[in-house]
């Protein structure tokens, strides 16, 4: 059967270059809706419309909505598939298989370009002259060790202004992690970048340099007799060795290599990964597809495995897989040229490795059961997915989320919801009447109510909670920042939602949104969170307008000012309800006088107004 295509496409295929490239269809707006690579650019693009070629129902719809064809020449394959997943990435087009979890393990960055480092966890490469040390398996690996070096190499991961100085020091240099370069006088520039070159040492993996270089400075110090500065020197001696030995357990003999596995019905697909490091099974990924109505495996895992390792820094030696696709060598090859040593890309049928990727397709079913059947995780395995995802450091036991009301920049109030232990804390709720900002301004509102909950909690020495959400975008995240900066509180976990794209904002990592999947549970958590807090504001804002409004209306009735409408509002409750009264009730609150003209005014109204 002949498609019903464009003969505009058919004419650009039969004219396509004999070389190799990427090709681009694009619908009648120009937006790209799939994008391919080929050695010969012609022969790939004539396939599309042969007659005789198998059904393919993704393909028929695409030719359907294809009005543009477009063709770019590259010098050799290699070449043609960095540009292609450059493009998949960029355009997201919607027949492409679209890798919608593209989040990297976890790296250590040094900020080595600053006079005063600071170390930080990020899970994106920049060329921004830091230095970057990873990837981290498991990812709180990462957080471990710098935790490790606040508390031991007293290196911050602070956002202070470090080009000048301060008047006084920050939370971190009071609980000894950090040395203060904030501060005159608290450190000097030699004693910083000596611990700085300590911590490069550590993160490099050269544990015995280290190790003998603080022996050396122990000895030193104890010559010296500076007694304290020895048992600093004894103790950190004692944390290296220990995370030596650690290392050493989990570098056991055996190659490095992840493994994939999937679970498909109809368009739902589940993928596993299992990462080995060192021999031993250090973590494992999960990947879900809903809308793959066509679900060819080896398409698919051409185009999965080029998105997942062609902009990943780290390349293990093997990567297994379920089946072989068409362009695995080419892939093998450019992944090698980038890794520097080969890497192969295999497909065992027998051996030792197929155990184990029968295993990884068994857990990519119980992934799809739980996902697409079940919908509902266990409460810990949901905290320590937002966990993931927001780069905390461990799941959050408690959660305060604000959010900002008014109406055109009327009564101006916020809220304070408080998630814990599972549930929503509802003892713990605060309301806010915003006092310092004037006209509508949500950025400095949120700012205020956020310094003013935080300011309480400094001065009476009471924990922060494990993550603060601000509803809103990264201005409203930036006002919370500074809010908390003003009270000098360091490394507090921050997050903001944004309502239409419902895309997570941390700080630290401002451009690196995080866009969890619309059936995640961390992001329905969120959401839940988010939608209370609206919640709890709006219905204070309305409160506090209905009772300006109503108040507004007795200060009409000649004789009632300000304290007598109060006094009836707070008496009575409503205006409805002072209408019901008779003058003798009414007497009962105010004057004789004032009761009978508020009597007559209220009966002379059209009640509908009030209701």
């Amino acid at each position: 059967m002949e498609l019903a295509v464009d003969a505009k496409l058919r004419e650009k295929a039969e004219n396509a270059p004999l070389a190799p490239g990427v090709y681009i269809f694009k619908d009648e707006a120009g937006r790209p809706i799939y994008v391919g690579k080929a050695k010969s650019l012609r022969h790939r693009l004539r396939s599309y419309f042969q007659e005789s070629r198998p059904f393919d129902d993704k393909r028929e719809r695409m030719l359907q909505a294809a009005a543009d064809l477009e063709t770019i020449l590259v010098d050799n394959e290699h070449e043609s598939m960095a540009l292609e997943n450059n493009l998949i990435k960029r355009y997201k087009p919607r027949y492409n298989v679209l890798l919608r979890d593209d989040k990297t393990y976890p790296y250590i960055k040094l900020t080595v370009q600053e006079q005063y480092p600071r170390v930080y966890v990020t899970r994106r490469f920049q060329k921004d002259g830091a230095a970057y040390f990873g990837p981290y398996f498991p990812a709180n690996l990462a957080y471990r060790l710098v935790d490790l070096i606040h508390r031991r190499f007293l290196i911050p991961s602070c956002n202070v202004d470090l080009t000048r100085k301060h008047p006084r020091p920050c939370l971190q240099y009071y609980i000894k992690r950090c040395q203060g370069p904030c501060v005159e006088g608290l450190t000097t520039p030699e004693r910083y970048a000596e611990s700085v070159r300590l911590v490069r040492m550590l993160l490099a993996g050269r544990e015995s340099d280290l190790v003998r270089d603080l022996h050396e400075r122990m000895i030193q110090a104890s010559d010296q007799q500076l007694y304290e500065e020895a048992a600093r020197y004894r103790d950190l001696i004692a944390t290296v060795e220990e995370l030596r030995e650690r290392q050493k357990m989990a570098t056991a003999r055996g190659d490095d290599a992840d493994f994939f596995g999937f679970h498909q019905e109809g368009p739902l697909v589940a993928i596993n990964v299992f990462h080995l490091r060192g021999g031993r099974t250090v973590d494992r990924r999960e990947f879900f597809w809903e809308d793959l109505d066509s679900f060819q495996p080896e398409e698919f895992f051409s185009s999965l495995l080029k998105q997942v390792y062609l902009d990943q820094a780290y390349l293990p030696d093997e990567v297994y897989v379920p089946v072989d696709f068409e362009d695995r060598r080419t892939l093998e090859e450019v992944l090698s040229a980038r890794r520097g040593r080969p890497l192969r890309i295999l497909t065992p049928a027998d051996g030792k490795r197929r155990p184990l990727l029968e295993l990884v397709a068994r857990n990519a079913r119980h992934s799809f059961e739980r996902r697409f059947r079940v919908l509902k995780p266990a409460a810990q395995e949901m905290l320590e997915s937002l966990a993931e995802a927001l780069d905390l450091p461990a799941p959050p036991r408690r959660i305060e989320c604000f959010d900002v009301s008014h109406i055109q920049g009327s009564d101006i109030v916020a809220s304070m919801v408080v998630w814990e232990g599972g549930q929503m804390k509802k003892s713990d709720y605060r309301k806010f009447i915003i006092k310092t900002v004037p006209q509508n301004d949500d950025f400095a509102s949120m700012r205020e109510v956020v310094g003013r909950r935080y300011r309480r909690l400094v001065a009476e020495n009471k924990p922060l909670p494990d993550l603060i959400l601000v509803d809103g975008g990264i201005g409203q995240l930036h006002a919370a920042a500074a809010a908390l900066e003003d009270l000098q509180v360091i490394n507090q976990p921050v997050a903001s939602i944004a309502k239409k794209e419902e895309i997570l904002y941390v700080l630290g990592r401002e451009d690196e949104p995080v866009a969890l999947d619309h059936h995640s549970p961390a992001l329905h958590l969120v959401q839940q969170i988010r939608d209370e807090a609206h919640r709890f504001a709006l219905t204070f804002h309305r409160a506090r307008r209905a009772g300006r409004e109503l108040t507004t209306r007795l200060l009409d009735i000649p004789g009632v000012g300000e304290k007598t409408a109060q006094k009836l509002l707070l008496h009575f409750g409503s205006l409805e309800a002072i209408r019901q009264l008779s003058v003798a009730e009414l007497s009962q609150i105010v004057r004789p006088d004032q009761a009978r003209s508020i009597h007559a005014y209220l009966q002379g109204e059209e009640p509908a107004i009030y209701n």
